[in-house]
């Protein structure tokens, strides 16, 4: 009898909402029958009970249920039962997924004879239910594959079993359950997908060995099965072809001769099966899965894809029939993939496959998962043609097929008609590129299969094939097809890497001159379209930017075609980048007033733009490059003037609320003052680190240390230090500053020092202090007229409450970015500052005493300490 004390919790169902809440509480001794009851109440409560209250509480009923040694038994009785008014399918199906998850989880608590006992009860469920229903049948088969494969009495629980089958398929329908426990026995042995199961991977290999000792038996098994037609042979076959494809992964065919494989009926079975609809698909995994583990099968197959073409491919393809098309290429595709040096031989066979794939890949289907499948295939394939050992002869056989491939992947790489339409959900979008999820994902994939066929092809043929026609799309007319456009300046950008490592200016004129025309002709494109060549043609201007020099006609118009770019949302980060790189490899555009007048308004309006800090910066940097290349003092000085008043301006607003007492933490007035401020500051460390090599020497950093310290000092003894955005864009500006000119602020060190110093006890979460007082000590640390400063600004920064409470490792780990950058500035001192630093601080006090009035000398590494220490005593 069943003691129920373990149920009597506050989360039994209570009160006379039902039966079961006032039965789990009657006492402590009630029969078996009785609590076969509750089960099946409370599984109808759970499934079909209207609140959710009820259902909440029976669940946890059951899990306690699931829990008790006396779930065993009740649930055993329960798929024993021939007929009961209580128990239905579902109490049935629960009493199987009961027993699955005890032998998964507690299958220790069972002794051996009580094994023996649940085997033999489970084979008998399983007769039971041989015709269903097939949920039901599986759960029990799975719970009897999980005890047979814990079990480790000597092989005989596997024996038995097989002995039991034997027998069970001599009874009626039978055979349906040996089918279905045959099929899930592997998967059982593959991979066990319980989370608390605990059986060992010896146990496990051992479990594969001892099943497919019976491997002959099954497959004979499986032959019989295959040839019984009777009234459902679709089910059937397809349960065979189940069964078959949880064998082969686990190595079935690896039991028999392997030159039996070609000719074994079964597999004449399966190639037969692809012609069913009912069973294709389990058809087509299973030749997948051979393909993939038997090297000798692609040889026997590929004769066999003439027929698969003409039978199944193009009558799939004319009727569209997408899952047909789909099988059938990843099929082939692994085929190919497992035998490159089979289609390299270029046989009929061979180039038969490749255009069936060809035709695979041009499938127009709703998504771009079928031309992907492909993909792997063509890589292998290209990789074995160029590191074969007559790669000229194996190239040529094959340009025509890449050629087509070229042709084939720029046309489902193109942008779909629906996306100007209004016929995607903002959330179907990749946000970065502006395109479907799937097309991003397939143009992402397309990487390495476009660099292969550049490199098969040759850079000038691929180009060739790529812009062909390129001269009219200048034209605008109405037939341009700008999809393939876009797509193809797409496929331009990411071959470049093999085009430019040829060394071969290639004439791209077309591509230009369509860039430098494309904005004033924009009205006859789509919006949503426009936006994408745009950023193709940013991306393929960034990537050969470096062969623009030999085009001087073609930058200044580029650049305005950048500068409009910004604007773009989908286009914005394209187009900065490409600005940058522009400006990186063409130093003689300082050369042209123009193009210096287009780069300063562009700087002069980037306060009112959107950009990210990632894509500003790279906007500052190309600016800054340009002007550290100009000779003339003048133009820089006026330059300079007219590309920083709009950061001035803004930190000057910023500054003023403060003054005004206005600050609003909160208000939409001050965070719009606030992002405004932070983007000047980050505009201003950026712009100086382009200048960090200017033509006119010192002349660029002096003007921005003259004209912006005083702004910056405000700042830093201001209340909008607290925010952390603002210090660490503040720290970060003048840490680029000092790294970019350390000398120019030998001056202002002390007041640099003091700030750092004040900010850090005022907001001490803010590390940002830390870390720009670590670079001021890299840089002056050698100067023996600031060994004093330096030594009092440790000490100051040691002192403050956030450095004192850090006396443990643990302390540390709480803090560990304030940790890793007291640590930092502490190692970077030992490092920088030589001996005389210490003997002018020192002249008060001993220098080892000065030095371990830094609580924290712990901290270091084992490195800095004995660097320190030998610096004491050199002292």
């Amino acid at each position: 009898m069943l003691n129920l004390e373990c149920f009597k919790r506050s989360n039994d169902l209570r009160g006379e909402r039902n039966a079961l809440a006032s039965s789990s509480v009657i006492g402590v001794n009630i029969d078996m029958e009785s609590l076969q009851v509750q089960v099946a109440q409370a599984v109808h409560i759970l499934n079909h009970d209207t609140q959710s209250v009820n259902r909440v509480a029976a669940n946890q009923w059951l899990v306690q249920f699931q829990n008790t040694d006396a779930a065993w038994e009740v649930a055993t009785t329960i798929l024993a039962m021939d007929s009961s008014p209580t128990i239905d399918f579902e109490v049935e199906l629960f009493a199987g997924q009961v027993l699955k998850r005890k032998i998964q989880c507690d299958f220790g608590n069972l002794s051996r004879e009580g094994r023996a006992a649940l085997q033999n009860a489970l084979l008998v469920s399983a007769k039971k239910f041989s015709n269903g229903p097939s949920q039901l049948l599986t759960q029990i088969c799975v719970a009897l594959s999980a005890l047979v494969l814990r079990a480790t009495e000597a092989r005989k629980p596997v024996e038995q079993l097989f002995a039991s089958l034997n027998e069970l398929q001599g009874q009626g329908t039978g055979s349906n359950a040996v089918l279905e426990l045959l099929t899930v026995l592997p998967e059982e042995a593959l991979e066990d997908q319980s989370l608390l199961s605990s059986v060992d991977p010896g146990r496990r290999t051992q479990f594969s060995r001892e099943i497919l000792s019976h491997t002959g038996a099954v497959l004979e098994f499986l032959l019989q099965q295959s040839a019984n037609e009777g009234l459902d042979k679709h089910n059937r076959r397809s349960k065979v072809l189940r069964c078959l494809l949880s064998w082969v992964r686990l190595g079935c065919f690896l039991e028999i001769p392997q030159s039996a494989i070609p000719s074994h009926p079964l597999l004449g079975f399966v190639y037969g099966s692809l012609q069913d609809p009912s069973s294709f698909e389990l058809a087509v995994e299973v030749l997948t899965e051979l393909v993939s583990r038997h090297e000798g099968l692609p040889q026997v197959l590929l004769p066999r894809m003439l027929d698969v073409k003409d039978v199944l491919l193009m009558p799939a393809l004319a009727a569209r029939e997408e899952n047909v098309v789909s099988g059938l290429a990843n099929l082939m595709a692994e085929l190919g993939q497992a035998a490159p040096a089979l289609i390299a031989q270029g046989s009929r066979e061979a180039l038969d496959l490749a255009d069936s794939l060809l035709r695979c890949v041009s499938f127009p289907s709703c998504d771009w998962e079928i031309a992907e499948s492909t993909l792997q295939f063509w890589c292998a394939l290209a990789e074995f043609l160029l590191s074969s050992a007559d790669t000229t002869a194996a190239v040529q056989m094959f340009t025509p097929v890449y050629s087509a491939l070229l042709e084939a992947l720029i046309a489902r790489a193109q942008v779909p008609d629906q996306l100007g339409e209004g016929g995607y959900a903002e959330d179907d979008l990749d946000r970065a590129s502006g395109l479907p999820d799937g097309l991003a994902l397939f143009r992402k994939n397309l990487d390495e299969p476009l660099v292969d066929i550049c490199r098969l092809l040759g850079p000038n043929q691929f180009l060739a094939l790529l812009l062909s026609g390129a001269e009219t799309w200048s034209q605008f007319e109405t037939s341009t097809p700008w999809r393939s456009v876009e797509a193809r300046l797409f496929a331009l950008h990411m071959a470049s890497e093999v085009v430019l490592s040829e060394g071969q200016l290639s004439d791209i004129r077309p591509v230009m001159h369509l860039i430098i025309v494309l904005q004033s002709r924009s009205s006859q494109i789509d919006p949503n379209l426009l936006h994408l060549v745009q950023k193709s043609a940013a991306e393929v201007v960034g990537s050969y930017s470096g062969w623009l020099q030999s085009f001087p006609t073609v930058v200044t118009p580029l650049l305005a075609f950048l500068a409009s770019g910004l604007t773009v949302p989908v286009a914005v980060s394209s187009c900065a980048a490409a600005l940058r790189k522009v400006c990186e490899d063409l130093p003689s555009l300082s050369h042209e007033s123009s193009n210096i007048a287009g780069l300063l308004r562009i700087g002069e309006e980037l306060h009112a733009v959107p950009l990210s800090l990632e894509e500003e910066e790279d906007v500052m940097c190309a600016i800054g490059r340009v002007l550290s290349s100009l000779t003339s003092v003048a133009d820089l000085n006026a330059a300079l003037e007219r590309l920083l008043k709009p950061s001035h301006d803004a930190i000057e607003a910023l500054l003023s609320s403060d003054s005004e007492g206005s600050l609003r933490l909160h208000s939409t007035a001050y965070s719009a003052a606030l992002e405004a401020g932070i983007r000047a500051v980050h505009r201003i460390g950026q712009l100086t680190a382009a200048l960090s090599l200017p033509a006119n020497g010192d002349e660029p950093i002096l003007r921005i240390i003259a004209h912006f310290w005083p702004l910056f000092e405000r700042l830093l003894a201001s209340r909008h230090m607290e925010d952390s955005s603002l210090a660490s864009a503040t720290c970060k500006s003048l840490s680029q500053a000092i790294q970019a000119s350390g000398r120019l602020f030998s001056s202002l060190l002390p007041n640099i020092m003091a700030a750092m110093s004040n900010d850090f006890l005022s907001f001490q979460s803010h590390v940002c202090f830390l870390k720009t007082a670590g670079i001021a000590v890299e840089e002056f640390g050698q100067e023996k007229e600031h060994g004093a400063l330096i030594v009092e600004t440790l000490l100051v920064l040691t002192s403050s409450e956030a450095m004192a409470a850090m006396t443990t490792s643990y302390s540390c780990d709480q803090e560990p970015e304030l940790a890793e950058a007291y640590f930092g500035l502490l190692s970077t001192f030992v490092r920088s500052c030589p001996h005389t630093s210490w003997k002018l601080h020192c002249q008060q006090s001993h220098p080892l005493e000065v030095f371990l009035r830094m609580d924290h000398f712990w901290l270091l590494s084992l490195e800095c300490v004995y660097n320190a220490v030998k610096m004491l005593f050199q002292a």
